[in-house]
């Protein structure tokens, strides 16, 4: 599933070609992606300017004029993708399409239809159940490892559990908590509320180093993720941890190890990440 730093590369690519443009055409393919979309939802969003694009957790947020928010979450195989003129190989999983008065065009593929979309007023965005209670940004600078202490205060929940709680902290997924406990050097199985203070100041900045490198790589390539521009990220290829089970530990040389933790895949050096 796409995480922040996916989520983060295409929103900085849907803005450099549609910030300050407007929606000139707009096709909803099929009534609903994960849930229906909006009643008429191409309707209210066709010839409005997009403002800007932003981002909360893994939800892209385009600000339109007139006080409308069009909410996107790429899901587990959601991608975006740009390209100049209306496509002519329009394919089954091509969902969304919508073009700028510019000529650029975006197609919203989803294969197994876990993305969504929702319209949102104003008014209704602070409160609106996907956005409401979500934790800090983690590269904001509000996010500190005493807030994070604060959250995690009290907490019997594993390590890696507690980073995936969006309450706790905004749109961290399996890869790159994974990739920052391994940094700071936090064994994934140890209760949250455990972990000293000095230790989560290894870890908040091990998130951010993390986070950042893999923006800047543009995102991490597994499956069905790519960048607006067709091209893959490349992050993947600098994984210290994740998905290299029984390969050597960049630090110690034993065997990285994988475990499973409410379903999904760990990936850890046990004798680093105590």
């Amino acid at each position: 599933m796409p995480e922040l730093p996916e989520v983060e590369t295409t929103r900085r690519g849907l803005a450099m070609k549609l910030a300050g443009h407007s929606i000139a055409r707009i096709e909803a393919r099929r009534p609903d992606l994960r849930f229906p979309l909006p009643k008429d939802f191409a309707r209210r969003i066709q010839g409005r300017k997009v403002l800007a694009l932003e981002r909360r957790a893994k939800y892209i947020l385009v600000q339109l004029d007139g006080g409308l928010t069009w909410l996107i979450h790429l899901g587990m195989s959601g991608r975006m993708v740009m390209r100049q003129g209306w496509p002519n190989d329009i394919g089954p999983h091509d969902h969304v399409i919508f073009a700028t008065e510019t000529g650029w065009a975006v197609t919203f593929n989803d294969a197994r239809r876990f993305g969504m979309m929702d319209l949102i007023e104003a008014p209704e965005l602070a409160q609106h159940k996907l956005l409401s209670g979500i934790g800090p940004e983690p590269l904001d600078d509000a996010f500190t490892p005493a807030v994070l202490a604060a959250a995690l205060k009290g907490k019997r929940t594993p390590m890696k559990a507690a980073l995936l709680d969006q309450r706790v902290v905004a749109g961290l997924g399996n890869i790159y908590v994974s990739e920052a406990l391994y940094r700071a050097g936090i064994h994934p199985e140890r209760l949250a509320g455990s972990v000293a203070a000095k230790r989560l100041d290894r870890l908040v900045p091990a998130i951010k180093a993390v986070l950042l490198e893999a923006v800047e790589a543009g995102g991490s390539s597994l499956r069905d993720y790519v960048q607006t521009d067709g091209e893959l990220g490349y992050f993947q290829t600098r994984f210290r941890v994740y998905d290299r089970e029984d390969q050597p530990c960049q630090t110690c040389k034993r065997p990285v190890r994988r475990i499973v933790q409410s379903g999904r895949s760990t990936f850890f050096c046990g004798n680093c990440q105590k």
